[in-house]
């Protein structure tokens, strides 16, 4: 089988329940649901940190943030310790490409360091829609190449034009990259990083009067929300608030009208790869790395909890002709999954160590994932500028979710998490303390227990007659 090319379009804090095909009536986003007619949709994919770098790592590795020691935002460097998936896929043949964020190090400030050896030939390095970095911020030098500067128009606007949007301009990379390897003898993998909808929450205005956010649901909240959030303590980016303080279902209307935008550009990248005659041999991967509370629970951004609009995120698999196209799989699957799977339809050697599992099979023969459970971990995960402002405290928690329950722990605090999520999907009754659901809080701390322990690094296989 021929090596397929890879495009791998990953977007940044964007929630499951954010596709239309999916489920989500209030959203438009006709080139995710074009994806998900042609390919395989997962409803149950969780990502391994509800934070970015970590995410990032373990997704890129096909290991736990804390098997690789990349367990918070803010870090100095990629500790080097596991080889990135395009490292790997670079080394069986591929042309590996970058265009947007990479984020397994620190950026406050300063041009993220590159891994020593990532893989990638082409890298267009681009973080946030700032003026932080006087060079090597591909994004902002283009801005400014074309008479815009990120910092003032910011400031003047309120947001940052559609015609110079980061989106747009990952986008415009993208296709410039298609079309030069259209007529190429080796496979590519290209890396598509968009920012949004990460904060501010800044659409262009075409998007946001898209969306009327008095028709808007708003948040999944209810009384006792705020006092349960308190008895948890765990550090947060945002304060517990009421939804109506927080003036949540505004933030959804320019949520939804971010993700409109970022489903536009997506559009424009298949059509190229359309007209450049390589889709029937592109392998199109969709997902985000984590999600966004959107004042679930009366929180907004990310930090130290598990709950679905956190943890669970699209992932949507396309390759015509080879990956079943229109199935919605509802089986548990886990971001470290990805790198196996790319792997394997790469043709690449298997990598060592990985805790992920690949879904070939799945893809290719309509088999059910083979997990029993997920797991995600949160280790002093905020960046230590934060930790260090005396605003946030350093906490440790791990999920463990089955195919019913999810359990929370946070290590060291008063009080843990069990939630039914048959019963209760959106995560409102806390069955911890509840004698009836004893044995299932025991077991499922066994369970979890055992999960952390195996997810630890052995190091190499030590070899020789001692």
């Amino acid at each position: 089988m021929k090596q397929p090319n890879i495009l791998w379009i990953c977007t940044d804090q964007q929630r499951g329940d954010t596709i239309r095909a999916l489920g989500n009536a209030h959203i438009r986003t006709p080139n995710l649901d074009r994806l998900v007619a042609e390919g395989t949709a997962f409803t149950r994919a969780y990502c391994q940190s509800p934070i970015c770098t970590p995410s990032r790592a373990s997704f890129l590795t096909g290991k736990y943030a804390s098997t690789v020691r990349c367990c918070r935002n803010g870090n100095d460097r990629w500790d080097e310790a596991a080889p990135l998936v395009t490292k790997l896929l670079r080394d069986a043949g591929y042309t590996c490409g970058l265009v947007g964020k990479l984020h397994l190090a620190g950026t406050s400030g300063r041009v993220e360091p590159r891994p020593a050896d990532d893989g990638y030939s082409t890298f267009e390095w681009s973080h946030s829609a700032r003026d932080l970095w006087e060079e090597g911020h591909a994004y902002a030098d283009w801005v400014r190449s074309q008479g815009g500067k990120l910092g003032e128009l910011r400031e003047r606007l309120g947001y940052i034009p559609a015609h110079l949007h980061q989106t747009k301009w990952c986008a415009d990379r993208s296709i410039d990259f298609i079309r030069r390897h259209a007529a190429g003898d080796t496979p590519w993998l290209l890396s598509v990083n968009i920012f949004d909808p990460h904060k501010p929450f800044d659409p262009p205005p075409e998007y946001r009067k898209r969306y009327d956010a008095d028709k808007l649901p708003g948040p999944h909240f209810r009384e006792g929300d705020l006092e349960a959030q308190a008895r948890i303590g765990a550090e947060f980016q945002t304060s517990p608030r009421h939804p109506d303080e927080l003036d949540a279902k505004e933030y959804q209307a320019r949520y939804h009208a971010m993700i409109e935008q970022v489903d536009e550009h997506v559009g424009r990248i298949l059509d190229a790869l359309e007209e450049s005659g390589q889709r029937e041999n592109t392998l199109v991967l969709f997902m985000s790395d984590h999600g966004e509370m959107l004042g679930d629970h009366g929180l907004l951004l990310k930090g130290c909890r598990f709950y679905e609009g956190l943890t669970r995120v699209p992932l949507i698999v396309s390759w015509p002709g080879r990956i079943r196209a229109g199935r919605v799989c509802d089986g548990l699957v886990e971001l470290t999954d990805i790198a196996p799977t790319l792997l394997e339809l790469g043709g690449a050697p298997p990598g060592e160590g990985l805790a992920g599992r690949s879904l070939a099979r799945v893809l290719t023969e309509g088999t059910e994932p083979d997990r029993t459970f997920v797991r995600s971990e949160y280790y002093a995960a905020l960046n230590p500028k934060l930790l260090a402002s005396g605003r946030f405290t350093t906490n440790y928690a791990t999920m463990y979710r089955d195919k019913r329950y999810k359990l929370v722990v946070y290590h060291g605090g008063p009080v843990g998490e069990l939630f039914d999520l048959e019963n209760d999907p959106h995560e409102f009754d806390n069955l911890w303390d509840d004698p009836a659901h004893r044995a299932a809080r025991d077991h499922l701390l066994l369970a979890s227990f055992d999960a952390t322990a195996r997810a630890f690094d052995l190091g190499p296989p030590q070899t020789g007659d001692y």
